[in-house]
């Protein structure tokens, strides 16, 4: 099974788009919400990142929501 994480923030409508999807198709993710989590968000901009969402599958950085490309990493 993959290892799904997710920087998000409250207000971010791709945020929570990828979320349902996560949980549409049964995969387990661990949310960051930059919003209410400071030391996520430093270590999202330490690795220089601006925006959100940002999805790391197994490591692999995406910079927003794109659902095939999500579907490929996680061979969905």
């Amino acid at each position: 099974m993959s290892k799904v994480d997710i920087f998000t923030t409250s207000t971010c409508q791709y945020c929570h788009s990828a979320k349902e999807f996560f949980t549409k198709n049964n995969i387990d993710f661990t949310e960051h919400n930059i919003t209410t989590d400071a030391d996520a968000r430093k270590e999202l901009m330490k690795k220089g990142y601006r925006s959100v969402p940002v999805i790391v599958i197994d490591g692999e950085y995406l910079v927003g929501f794109n659902e095939s490309k999500v579907e490929s990493l996680l061979n969905i």
